[in-house]
C-alpha cells in the first residue's frame, strides 16, 4: 500500500511537491497506473462517462442484484500539493478490499473501490466533478464553459482522456445501486493531533460557495494621475479583501470562513494604475444559514466600497453548495469498530469539501479522517504516519465488512 502512495508521487508535473491536475498527463498516468493494479488483481474494472474508475469485488456469497458498498477517493492534486491528499483514501480503500478478498470473508453485497475524477478545483474551478456526476449533480451547462489557465476547456480535457462531455450524465448511479459509501481521507487540520486521536468520525462537511468579483476602474499613468483623481481598481480590491477577511473573522466562532484565494490585476504592469481586477472568493461553513449571512454581508460591503471609490463591482456566484450531513447509523458503526479495536477516536466536522458530500445525496455516507502531521495539507510537507495508515486500513476494512456482510 505504501508502494502505491510512493509510486503515485513520482507521477507529477511539478518541481516542488506533487502537481497532478485533473485530466493532465500526470493525472492520466496515475489513473492508468491504478487501473493496471486493479486489473492485475483480478477485479472487474470499468470507467464511467466522466472517468471515474470503478473496481468491483464480489465474494461467492453475494446476493443477486444486491447494492454495492462503495469506498474510495481521488488521485488528482492541487499544484505543489502533498502525496497523501486523496491518494491515501484510494490506497487504503484498495488495501481494505484486497484484505476482504484474501480472507474470503462471506459478503452479501459487492464492494467497489472508486477513484473519483477531478476532485480538486485547481484546474477548472469546479470541485468534486466526478462524484457530482455519479450523484446526478453534473452541471453540464456550466462545465461546458470551464477552461483552465491555458485556455484548455474541460470538454477538450475529457476528449483527451477518451471521454465526451455530453455523455457525462450517464455516470449517474441510482440510489438503489449503492448501499453505502465510506471515504477515508487525511484530516487536513489539527484536531486529531491535539486530541490524541487516530480516527476522526465526520458529522458534517462544509460546502463551498464561490464568487468571482470584478472591479472596474480606469487605467491611467502611474506618475501623472493625481491620487484624488484615480479610479484604482486594485485599491478597491484591497478594501474588498480586507472586508471579506473581517466579515469572516466575525463569524469564525460559527466555523464559517471566507478566503480571497486568487487575484488578477489588469494591465498588470508597474507604471499603470490598474483598470480592472478580478478575484475569486471561497466561502464555506457547516451551517448553511451562516454561509448565507456571510455572503450577504460581503455583498453589502462591496456595494459600499464600490460607491465610495467610484469603481463599479460585479459579483458572480460561480457555485453554491449546501453542507452535507453524514449518516448517523454508519457513524455509530465506525464508533463501534474503533471501540472494538481499542482505537482512540473523536467526532469532528470537515471544513474542506470531499467527494463524500456528493455521495451523501444518493447513499448513506460516512467520512473517516486520519491525522496528518501538524494539520499540513495542500503542501509538499504533508505527512501521515505509517502506523496511522495501518490503523486506517483496519478500521475501513472492518467497517466495510460489517456493512457488506
Amino acid at each position: 500500500m505504501l508502494k502505491i502512495i510512493n509510486e503515485l508521487a513520482l507521477l507529477s508535473e511539478g518541481r516542488n511537491g506533487i502537481c497532478r491536475l485533473a485530466f493532465s498527463e500526470a493525472d492520466l498516468k496515475a489513473r492508468q497506473y491504478m487501473m493496471n493494479i486493479m486489473k492485475e488483481s483480478g477485479f472487474a474494472v470499468r470507467l464511467d462517462p466522466i472517468g471515474n474508475i470503478i473496481a468491483r469485488y464480489e465474494s461467492g456469497t453475494v446476493e443477486e442484484g444486491a447494492p454495492a458498498v462503495v469506498t474510495g477517493s481521488h488521485l488528482d492534486t492541487v499544484p505543489e500539493g502533498g502525496k497523501y491528499d486523496g491518494v491515501l483514501g484510494v490506497a487504503v480503500a484498495w488495501s481494505a478490499v484486497q484484505r476482504l478478498k484474501e480472507k474470503q470473508l462471506p459478503l452479501s453485497h459487492p464492494v467497489e473501490v472508486v477513484v473519483f475524477a477531478a476532485e480538486e478545483s485547481s484546474r477548472f474551478n469546479f470541485a468534486t466533478m466526478g462524484s457530482k456526476a455519479m450523484a446526478g449533480m453534473a452541471n453540464i451547462h456550466a462545465w461546458s464553459k470551464a477552461k483552465d489557465q491555458n485556455g484548455i476547456s474541460f470538454s477538450d480535457a475529457l476528449t483527451t482522456a477518451g471521454l465526451t462531455l455530453s455523455d457525462v450524465p450517464g455516470a449517474t448511479r441510482s440510489k438503489k445501486d449503492i448501499k453505502a459509501f465510506v471515504e477515508l481521507h487525511i484530516e487536513q487540520g489539527r484536531i486529531l493531533e491535539q486530541e490524541h486521536c487516530v480516527i476522526g468520525i465526520v458529522e458534517s462537511i462544509a460546502a463551498p460557495t464561490r464568487l468571482k468579483i470584478t472591479v472596474e476602474g480606469t487605467a491611467a499613468h502611474a506618475g501623472t494621475t493625481p491620487i484624488e483623481d484615480r479610479q484604482d481598481a486594485l485599491v478597491s480590491a484591497a478594501m474588498i479583501i480586507l472586508a471579506v477577511r473581517n466579515i469572516a473573522a466575525e463569524q469564525s466562532y460559527e466555523g464559517t470562513v471566507a478566503t480571497v484565494g486568487a487575484i488578477k490585476a489588469s494591465p498588470g504592469v508597474i507604471n499603470v494604475i490598474p483598470g480592472k481586477v478580478e478575484m475569486w472568493v471561497d466561502i464555506r461553513g457547516t451551517r448553511q444559514e451562516n454561509v448565507i449571512e456571510v455572503l450577504q454581508e460581503i455583498k453589502d460591503a462591496i456595494s459600499t466600497i464600490a460607491d465610495d471609490q467610484d469603481t463599479p463591482v460585479s459579483i458572480e456566484v460561480i457555485s453554491s453548495e449546501k453542507p452535507a450531513q453524514m449518516d448517523e447509523g454508519i457513524n455509530e458503526l465506525v464508533k463501534a469498530v474503533c471501540r472494538d479495536l481499542n482505537i482512540p477516536y473523536t467526532r469532528v466536522d470537515s471544513r474542506a469539501g470531499h467527494d463524500a458530500m456528493n455521495m451523501a445525496h444518493i447513499a448513506p455516507t460516512a467520512l473517516i479522517f486520519l491525522p496528518c502531521h501538524e494539520g499540513i495539507s495542500h503542501n509538499p510537507e504533508e505527512f501521515v504516519a505509517t502506523e496511522h495508515i495501518s490503523i486506517g486500513i483496519d478500521v475501513l476494512t472492518e467497517t466495510i465488512y460489517r456493512i457488506a456482510k
